[in-house]
């Protein structure tokens, strides 16, 4: 609400500006009394919105369509008063078009649009001709007004279309950044989580190693009372059941030093881990000079290598390559599968959001509910180039061979290079040992 009242005091001075300039500066002859009244709407249209709703209130599409609307009508109005096609301001009626299409659903684009071009069409034929100082009517040829109405049409259709889709297009940004934020703190939680788990159990594990070999003593002094014994023993199953239980919780390991960095067949496993159990093999390979680099664990990292890995595996018959090169100063990862591959009308949109198919003919009997493959790769994209990578997509066969033609590696290629210094843990950076604190 606070936006439309901004943008129609806005309107409203302009108007007045430019009604006492021509009547004042270049001695029109307007119908003041009439363009007061039409103006004095717009004024009265902002007072009661003032007075009557809050300025924070949020507007209904139905409301706001309504808004719009009777912006236009009353420009319209105003230029029915002063010449319509002839009056140079009558390029405004684009304004709420425009409005509409950035902010509004295509429903109420349509309804604004047509009104726009009615109302146009309408002023073009009926209107109170401008009068100049000496009284004589300002005309216009009537190819030039012809003109000016078809450029009008053709404007409420292009701004209209093209705001819509620029508009469409940031919120489909905004969404998927927004998806790929919530993904990456859910990531750094369960990190987090089992950082705190781990160091739970390691903390807990002198007490309860403590109460273990206390029971044991007991059940040993206790063999004449059978009855305290038996509570003895159950002391030591109960205490041996925590520490299985807080083994098992902590699998995550422990959030020190150490466990910040690892190498990077470790990382690559870590992240694949989730999708090596259902049904695809997926193979890994190292090769590279020297010796294994050892890498930063940062959740963008594994998350986003984990969503490459579950496209590759949703889209494979049977294999998955998972294949690592370094060097000193770069870091290469090629993951491929021996499906379809990507289609060719996509392949220079992927990493777009919301690209809506791998395929046309995929088997969504295989897939159940899978939506596209563009979310999932945006996120993959994004976080990984948060760690410095650069990722290209390709196909690793021609899509017109045959069956029999086609290599082993014939599906889809997502190539991620970074370079060393990007993602390599840095030298020295456990510390040094820490005193247990008493």
């Amino acid at each position: 609400m606070r936006t439309l009242i901004f943008q129609r005091w806005m309107a409203s001075f302009g108007q007045l500006a430019a009604l006492m300039f021509a009547t004042r500066y270049y001695g029109m002859q307007l119908p003041l009394g009439l363009c007061f009244l039409a103006v004095g709407l717009a004024v009265i249209a902002n007072l009661l919105s003032i007075f009557l709703f809050p300025q924070n209130k949020r507007l209904t599409e139905t409301e706001a369509m309504m808004t719009l609307l009777f912006d236009l009508a009353q420009l319209c109005f105003l230029l029915f008063l002063t010449g319509g096609l002839t009056n140079p301001f009558a390029l405004l009626v684009l304004a709420p078009v425009t409005v509409s299409a950035s902010a509004l659903t295509l429903r109420s684009t349509l309804i604004i649009g047509a009104a726009a071009a009615v109302f146009v069409t309408l002023i073009g034929l009926f209107n109170v001709p401008l009068l100049l100082e000496n009284g004589i009517a300002f005309h216009t040829p009537g190819l030039f007004t012809f003109g000016f109405w078809l450029s009008l049409l053709i404007g409420i259709a292009f701004l209209g279309l093209y705001s819509r889709r620029v508009a469409t297009e940031m919120r489909t940004m905004s969404d998927a950044l927004f998806a790929t934020q919530m993904a990456l703190a859910r990531e750094q939680k369960l990190t987090d989580l089992g950082g705190v788990v781990a160091a739970a159990a390691h903390e807990l594990g002198t007490p309860l190693a403590t109460i273990k070999l206390v029971s044991t003593e007991m059940m040993d002094e206790l063999s004449d009372h059978p009855d305290l014994a038996e509570d003895a023993r159950l002391i030591r199953e109960q205490a041996d059941r925590c520490r299985d239980i807080l083994r098992s919780m902590g699998k995550a390991g422990k959030d020190d030093l150490l466990l910040r960095q690892a190498p990077l067949a470790t990382v690559l496993q870590e992240a694949a881990e989730p999708h090596t159990g259902r049904g695809i093999e997926v193979i890994f390979t190292m090769a590279g000079q020297g010796r294994e680099p050892q890498v930063q664990r940062r959740p963008e990292l594994i998350h986003g290598l984990r969503n490459l890995v579950q496209n590759a595996v949703d889209f494979a018959q049977s294999k998955v390559w998972v294949d690592a090169q370094y060097t000193p100063d770069r870091i290469l990862l090629r993951i491929i599968d021996d499906g379809a591959g990507f289609p060719t009308q996509v392949l220079g949109r992927i990493g777009d959001p919301f690209v809506r198919s791998r395929r046309d003919e995929q088997d969504l009997t295989r897939r159940p509910g899978y939506e596209g493959m563009g979310l999932g790769l945006f996120i993959a994209k994004t976080l990984l180039e948060r760690t410095g990578a650069e990722l290209s997509f390709a196909n690793a066969a021609d899509p017109f061979l045959t069956a029999e033609e086609r290599p082993a590696r014939s599906g889809a290629i997502v190539e991620v290079t970074w370079p060393a210094a990007a993602i390599l843990a840095e030298a020295g950076a456990l510390g040094e040992n820490q005193p247990i604190a008493e």
